[in-house]
């Protein structure tokens, strides 16, 4: 039995149509957008966003982490234009094996090529011990204030990574004067994320929310309306199961976020695709 969507006039917040499934029930498909992935990243993107499309995914925000990965985000959005929307930027891990020349090369890059992308990002800082070893606090807070510089310039959001580094990487960007950004996969203190919603930011939900306990507690301490979805893929979850995420996987962050918030899915759905169009420009077909 095809599982492909059956298109009916919207009946709900956030439901546009119905999907038959494998059994041959008609099922309601809640429309979702996947704020953050590294979709360059999976072995095997084009089935991997043909899946999100049949689960009924209304649009991807793909991740650049580096050069080479952003070039490879923009043809993956050049191939499916409406439905994968790029950002570009430099990851806080990847400075470690680039020489000064390089990362200026990579920032050119991300200025000369933003005008196509939704967003800089992912950007941001990480202070685990393990990348402190090999890119300092100095090098990583410098990097992260010409990304936001870039982001400003030219109108675009930023994505930020601030593991460990909650406060100091929201003090950057409020020095910069950043108008809008996301702090994805927030895991930080109670304290810090009060600043962020009261700067007008947001946080965003991962599948990790169904177990992780910091990141359960901000995802219920963040008013709605200042909360996205998404699936960071392809990073592993679970605690007894292990399991490697794909846009598909956008779903658990949402049943997470409703179960957490006790608010019906299909109202998520509605608020954290609202946001998201929003908060990235982004033009899709509802």
């Amino acid at each position: 039995m095809s599982t492909r969507p059956t298109h009916l006039q919207p009946d709900g917040a956030g439901v546009q149509s119905l999907r038959v499934d494998s059994e041959g029930e008609r099922k309601p498909v809640i429309r979702l957008i996947d704020t953050h992935a590294h979709i360059d990243e999976l072995d095997n993107p084009e089935s991997m966003i043909a899946e999100a499309r049949e689960m009924g995914v209304l649009a991807i925000v793909a991740v650049g982490a580096g050069h080479e990965s952003n070039v490879r985000t923009l043809k993956l959005s050049e191939m499916h234009p409406g439905f994968v929307f790029p950002a570009l930027g430099l990851h806080p891990w990847g400075l470690a094996n680039l020489r000064s020349s390089e990362i200026d090369n990579a920032l050119r890059f991300i200025d000369r090529s933003v005008a196509s992308a939704v967003g800089v990002g992912e950007i941001g800082l990480d202070y685990d011990k393990r990348v402190l070893k090999v890119a300092s606090k100095e090098l990583q807070k410098e990097v992260l204030i010409r990304l936001l510089e870039i982001a400003r310039e030219n109108g675009k959001p930023a994505i930020i990574h601030s593991r460990y580094a909650w406060k100091d990487a929201l003090q950057i960007v409020r020095n910069v004067g950043t108008e809008r950004a996301i702090f994805h996969w927030f895991t930080g203190f109670s304290g810090v994320l009060r600043d962020i919603i009261g700067g007008g930011y947001f946080i965003s939900a991962t599948p990790g929310a169904e177990y992780h306990e910091e990141h359960r507690r901000a995802v219920s301490e963040a008013p709605l309306d200042r909360l996205m979805l998404e699936t960071d893929c392809p990073v592993s979850y679970g605690r007894e199961t292990r399991y490697q995420s794909r846009p598909a996987d956008i779903v658990r962050s949402l049943r997470a976020v409703s179960q957490l918030k006790g608010i019906d899915e299909a109202t998520v759905a509605e608020q954290t695709k609202i946001n998201a169009i929003d908060f990235f420009s982004l033009d899709v077909s509802l």
